[in-house]
């Protein structure tokens, strides 16, 4: 007889894709274009040119899934504020992980500044130091990708800090090119400065850029995966020892002329200096620091490196101490960081895993450092333990640490190769894995690299699916939003984004593709669609518990499916 829902020697098994989106099979889609039959198959579009369909696994009839959907993965569907906000993985994964919608870190504080509950006790240790004479920091992503941040916000709070009679107020702004348009921070620093200038104006404040660097080379590393990144950081907005500058747009337009052809992402960290070379916007002791930044991956290293007494990473120098460091949000409840933010989280308790550890299932999670946290962190609803030491195993496999377009098969085989050392134990009933690269390698913008990214990940997936199916086993394939499936700018007419020399503008952004969500079932089972009528991440939880004949909470998303017996 059949079995009727997964145990350890058959266990459910859910993929999580990161960053593949479903869109059409056009000339810049890595998707289609990689050499990836399996995952052609599966999302059931046309084979590239001259490609042949995916043979059958090992003398088993060719593989047709049990359900074939797609997922909304942005905008309101996941717990942001509009259909212009596109999904990330910090958001796909709380939603997937929580099995129901709600507010996310961006609107949550849109919703906090327009009801000025913002303004609360945290802010106004913040502004109490400005007021005692000491400079006021505002670190973080200069852009509007409403990823990590809004400049909005960041406007507002320079705007409130100055009327509440601020003196000295320092931004240490992030190039972005990642979550927005590359090669825009002249716009976005230009918009700042405009800003200050103002401020100065109406206020009589000093007001002013200190700071700044790429992303992805300066100050937001995140899951320890590079300290160097922190540390520049550190140099540059701390101690103000960076290569110094007169100004901030001197220090862009250098080091764009110096570095032609490189995403603001990675431009190198610099400082503000004035006539005698000393930084204008270093941080002393007494200084408040604002960390404006609302998702919280990539500024924990950076708040320890303020914050801790006690710090091995790097030598940080003779560094200002009471410092009152405050974050926007709350960004590792368990750790307790920062211990001052503005704007109070959602509890997310009764998450996917903690069900089911309450119902005494076994679980495993997997993920290279990159992605390591979104399948642990956040798929727990921002809680940093498990829920039952003896139910639950993470395992992480190391990042390289190099440029991701030089190695975009990224650790793939090895996550694969851990899933599959999971699935064919018997040892549990629910195992999740994130493969990393079609996000991070898609935020590159080359394309020929998102190509073998995928690639890569349609071999992995094979050998996942024949360890699956071996043990008689369900696998779930989906993904957290869209990234690599477009990877070219476009207008709002559908035309392609051109730069200053001509070629085509690279998109290194996330999308607003829907996501796939595909079940194939190797225990037999007649599943049906429930037939949700707009379906996304947040029905994933449902779908988990019903696979595993566990009752959902009451307050989830519908289930997708159901598995008659």
């Amino acid at each position: 007889m059949a079995t009727t829902h997964n145990s350890p020697s058959s266990p459910l098994v859910l993929v999580v894709l990161d960053g593949l989106g479903v869109a059409p099979p056009v000339e810049d889609n890595a998707v289609w274009l990689a050499n990836a039959p399996l995952l052609h198959q599966l999302l059931d579009g046309p084979a590239a040119a001259g490609e042949p369909a995916a043979p059958p696994i090992a003398g088993a009839p060719a593989i047709e899934p049990a359900i074939r959907l797609q997922l909304k993965a942005h905008g309101p569907a996941v717990g942001l504020a509009s259909e212009a906000d596109m999904g990330n993985s910090e958001v796909g994964h709380n939603i997937m992980g929580a099995g129901r919608i709600f507010d996310q870190g961006s609107k949550q504080v849109e919703d906090a500044i327009h009801s000025g509950a913002i303004w609360g006790d945290a802010w106004n240790q913040v502004v109490g130091r400005g007021r005692a004479g000491r400079r006021v920091h505002f670190v973080g992503l200069l852009s509007d990708g409403n990823v990590h941040s809004h400049i909005r916000h960041l406007l507002a709070m320079l705007e409130r800090a100055a009327g509440e009679g601020a003196h000295d107020l320092v931004v240490h702004p992030l190039f972005d090119g990642r979550d927005v348009s590359d090669y825009t921070a002249e716009l976005y620093l230009a918009q700042l400065q405009e800003f200050l200038t103002g401020l100065q104006l109406r206020y009589g404040c000093s007001a002013r850029v200190g700071s700044g660097g790429g992303r992805m080379g300066t100050t937001m590393d995140r899951y320890e995966a590079d300290w160097s990144i922190v540390h520049r950081g550190w140099s540059a907005h701390a101690l103000g020892t960076a290569r110094g500058f007169g100004s901030a747009t001197e220090a862009l337009a250098t080091l764009r002329a110096e570095n032609p052809g490189v995403s603001d992402q990675f431009l190198p960290e610099f400082t503000v200096v004035d006539a005698l070379q000393q930084p204008v916007g270093a941080m002393h002791t007494g200084d408040a620091v604002v960390l404006f930044n609302f998702r919280g991956d990539r500024m924990i290293e950076f708040y320890r490196c303020l914050a801790d007494a006690e710090f091995p990473y790097f030598d940080r120098g003779i560094r200002p101490t009471d410092l009152l460091v405050a974050g926007m949000t709350l960004y590792d409840g368990d750790l307790g960081i920062p211990a001052l933010f503005l704007v109070p989280p959602i509890a997310i308790a009764d998450t996917i895993s903690e069900v089911l550890a309450a119902a005494g299932l076994r679980q495993a999670a997997m993920a290279e450092t990159q992605k390591f946290g979104h399948i642990t962190y956040f798929w727990n609803g921002n809680r940093s333990g498990k829920f039952d030491e003896q139910l639950e195993e993470y395992f992480e496999i190391p990042s390289d640490q190099v440029p991701f377009e030089q190695r975009p098969w990224m650790k793939s085989a090895e996550t694969a190769d851990k899933l599959i050392e999971c699935i064919q134990s018997g040892s549990f009933d629910f195992i999740r894995a994130n493969f990393a690269a079609g996000d991070m390698v898609g935020h590159t913008g080359d394309l020929q690299a998102a190509i073998i990214a995928v690639e890569s990940l349609d071999l992995s997936l094979k050998r996942v699916l024949q360890a699956v199916q071996r043990c008689g086993g369900t696998l779930i394939i989906t993904a957290d939003h869209g990234n690599c499936e477009i990877m070219l700018e476009r207008d709002k007419h559908g035309q392609f984004l051109l730069r200053p020399d001509g070629t085509r503008s690279p998109k290194k952004s996330h999308t607003l593709s829907p996501v796939p969500f595909i079940v194939l079932d190797f225990l037999g089972r007649p599943l049906q669609l429930t037939g949700v009528a707009a379906p996304g991440l947040a029905n994933v939880g449902a779908t988990l518990a019903c696979l595993l004949g566990v009752p959902a909470p009451a307050d989830y998303e519908p289930s997708l499916l159901t598995a008659a017996s």
